[in-house]
């Protein structure tokens, strides 16, 4: 399975800490890629997010698409100042990230699923079978 990673944007981070801006962290999240006579899995570690901080999707090239991205929930400093907090250091930030798998030629695009459990994305891409594949094949009569 080929793995193209789209990269993030130029030197921004960079920028954002010698500015001291709002600063969003990519990080990127391990990846498994396991081939059964079955199926392709790919497993990514994602530890603390849930189903709602991921978006999987097949793009107009059809390429799948592993989007995640996270708030921490104290982001909201505004709020804590009301109530007489203040912070002396401050690291916590949003965290995005986006990845690009192309597909190999003998999946099952309708059939994709995923789940996320104990911290581990798994997606799950079935195979097309050998009897599926030669039903795909299409005749052209010649006239």
């Amino acid at each position: 399975m080929l793995v193209a990673r789209r990269t993030q944007d130029f030197m921004p981070t960079l920028f954002n800490e010698l500015m001291n801006m709002n600063m969003v962290s990519y990080s990127e999240p391990k990846m498994n890629v396991i081939e059964t006579k079955e199926n392709y899995k790919i497993e990514y570690c994602v530890p603390g997010l849930k189903k709602e901080d991921l978006k999987i999707h097949i793009d107009s090239d059809g390429n799948l698409v592993v989007e995640m991205s996270k708030e921490t929930s104290n982001d909201k400093k505004e709020d804590k100042k009301d109530n007489g907090v203040r912070y002396l250091r401050h690291e916590f930030s949003s965290e995005q990230f986006s990845n690009t798998l192309a597909l190999p030629d003998d999946i099952h695009r309708e059939q994709i699923t995923a789940k996320v459990e104990n911290g581990v994305l798994e997606i799950i891409l079935p195979k097309v079978t050998v009897e599926e594949k030669k039903a795909l094949v299409q005749h052209i009569e010649v006239q």
